[in-house]
């Protein structure tokens, strides 16, 4: 096992005393990755460590911990043996801005658009090349994966998706004209294509999880099937009992 901690006193701390009881490799020899903090942490660990197959077990020192398992010194070795494993496939974001440089990025949550200015973005939406939406008029829209689906999209009133759900929801961000438009589910093979309208009077800026891109003109999303990242949990609070339990919530 290898500890990665968040920069908390909280979960330096948890990494000490686990490192003092087990033992601890580098990460890059290490079968296992143990995240000590919040979901941040562990979105960062599944960036770090995409595609080597290494599966990563969380525990949280931060706050709101969806992504990761209850803390506990003791048996871990035997929670890990007992984890089930899940297998998420990030998006793969390809944005042009106004100059037509080309930036890329993947994402395990969302890739988000959002507004710049007072302005509300204006935005025609395409799936596979097909024009779907030719104008939203909003403060943004995302695609979020089943992963990141309890994330911003569920601030957003997106839906929540089954972790393997061959879908992506794409969910408006205070849509203003069409008024009523809530969003819709696709089917995880295809490519949305968003693009700016009126680029100079309402710029736009493009993130995939923790990279932005700004003064977008284009950005097309797909998933990524080259691509993976392996996250674990305990049995008993696995990641569908969560998806089920955050729909009841009130």
């Amino acid at each position: 096992m290898a500890f990665v901690a968040a920069e908390t006193a909280e979960a330096r701390t948890a990494a000490q005393t686990l490192t003092d009881r087990y033992g601890s490799y580098e990460p890059d020899d290490a079968d296992v990755i143990v995240a000590l903090g919040g979901d941040g942490l562990m979105l960062s660990c599944l960036h770090r460590f995409m595609s080597t197959g290494k599966p990563t077990f969380g525990m949280n020192r931060g706050s709101v911990g969806f992504l990761m398992n209850d803390f506990a010194l003791d048996r871990l070795h035997e929670r890990i043996a007992a984890a089930e494993m899940t297998t998420i496939r990030p998006l793969h974001m390809r944005a042009t801005n106004v100059r037509d440089e080309v930036f890329e990025a993947r994402a395990i949550n969302e890739v988000s658009i959002l507004r710049q200015t007072y302005q509300a973005a204006k935005l025609a939406i395409h799936i596979d090349e097909r024009p779907r939406l030719r104008e939203l008029i909003c403060d943004g829209i995302l695609v979020a994966t089943p992963a990141g689906s309890t994330a911003y999209n569920l601030s957003a009133h997106g839906p929540i998706l089954p972790i393997n759900a061959q879908l992506l929801a794409l969910t408006p961000i205070s849509a203003f004209r069409p008024r009523r438009w809530r969003g819709a589910l696709l089917p995880a093979h295809v490519t949305v294509t968003i693009e700016a309208l009126e680029q100079n009077k309402r710029p736009i800026a493009a993130a995939a999880d923790h990279v932005e891109i700004r003064q977008v003109a284009r950005v097309e999303v797909r998933e990524d099937r080259d691509a993976s990242c392996v996250i674990m949990f305990d049995p008993d609070h696995s990641w569908d009992e969560r998806i089920l339990a955050e729909q009841f919530m009130y």
